[in-house]
């Protein structure tokens, strides 16, 4: 413009300050003479230790996150009314699924309680007319049962309660029995305040044994974990009295005969052969009954100690004995890869 000569392109300088600009310096005594400047301000001067910002619509700063989340709820609730739950209106519970009075649940929701797969998942299954409700197939997304209904995949009848895995690390003076009539003390009085289902052991531990003992109410698993054909491998701690040869270690860790089955040794070795050969560990996959106890009877070893301290992927690690945990949702999907 005509008048300004300030340089064009390159560096740029900063505008005079207030007090050095006569058209943006403040009025003073003695400046009536001076021309006023008729041109807006770009921003308005707020009041006196009012710092809001301009322009839009302001809020009191809350304080706290409850304050945040309440006034964020009012603020929506003032603009679209039928958003909030009215007093008298039922609230869906943390899965997003309506309270039912009269007990039924969706079809997907029931297969997934039963530990078979995810709801996405069983709805495919339900779609490709997998799954059958009281002997009549159901393919419809959405179907409601009731708890007492039969659920049944394919062949297998679903159960409608919560599948649950306890691991015990189990002590001595205990057998690994539901009931026993003699009164004796059962591995159920320790985890009897593990669950609300009723849970069993998954095979067998002696009453002078100890160690890892798993309970679940998942019959399928259960039968996996004790069949013979899918070899679940064990690793027991021993403790002989008396030392064991190298003759009749070499014998053991070639196979021993057992009522006419040949029983695979895993591996077997010396917890500490320089200074305790009668402590020896011992890893195999037979559901034989007192399997360990046997093989070492066999060879003129009377067992003293006898600890399960590995069944599957499963350990003792952060479990003292006599004390019980729930297995993690991993350690559940390792056993059922089994």
């Amino acid at each position: 413009a005509e008048g300004d000569d300030r340089p064009r392109g390159g560096r740029t300088y900063a505008r005079p300050s207030a007090d050095n600009d006569p058209e943006r310096r403040p009025r003073r005594d003695g400046d009536e003479g001076r021309t006023e400047r008729t041109e807006k301000r770009p921003y308005r001067r707020s009041a006196e230790g009012d710092d809001r910002p301009r322009g839009g619509r302001s809020y009191p700063k809350p304080t706290t996150n409850n304050e945040f989340a309440a006034e964020r709820r009012r603020r929506r609730e003032n603009e679209d009314p039928g958003r909030g739950h009215s007093p008298g209106k039922p609230k869906k519970s943390i899965r997003g699924i309506k309270d039912d009075p009269n007990g039924e649940i969706r079809l997907n929701r029931f297969i997934s309680n039963a530990g078979v797969c995810s709801r996405r998942e069983a709805d495919k299954l339900i779609e490709a007319g997998a799954v059958s409700v009281n002997g009549v197939t159901v393919t419809q997304l959405g179907t409601k049962v009731l708890p007492t209904d039969k659920i049944q995949l394919g062949d297998q009848t679903l159960s409608a309660e919560k599948l649950r895995y306890v691991l015990l690390n189990k002590p001595k003076d205990y057998i690994t029995t539901v009931d026993d009539p003699f009164k004796r003390n059962t591995v159920m009085q320790l985890v009897k305040d593990a669950c609300y289902e009723r849970i069993y052991p998954v095979g067998r531990l002696d009453r002078n044994t100890t160690g890892l003992l798993l309970f679940t109410n998942d019959g399928e698993l259960a039968r996996r974990l004790t069949h013979p054909r899918f070899g679940v491998r064990k690793i027991y701690d021993v403790e002989l009295d008396r030392t064991l040869g190298k003759g009749d270690f070499e014998a053991i860790a070639a196979g021993v005969d057992l009522d006419g089955e040949n029983i695979r040794i895993d591996e077997i070795a010396y917890v500490d052969p320089n200074e305790n050969r009668r402590h020896i560990g011992i890893e195999l996959h037979s559901g034989q009954n007192h399997v360990v106890r046997r093989i070492f009877e066999k060879f003129d070893y009377k067992v003293v100690k006898l600890d399960r301290v590995m069944f599957g992927p499963l350990t003792k690690k952060d479990l003292p004995r006599g004390r019980w945990r729930h297995l993690t949702g991993s350690e559940v999907r390792m056993l059922k890869r089994l």
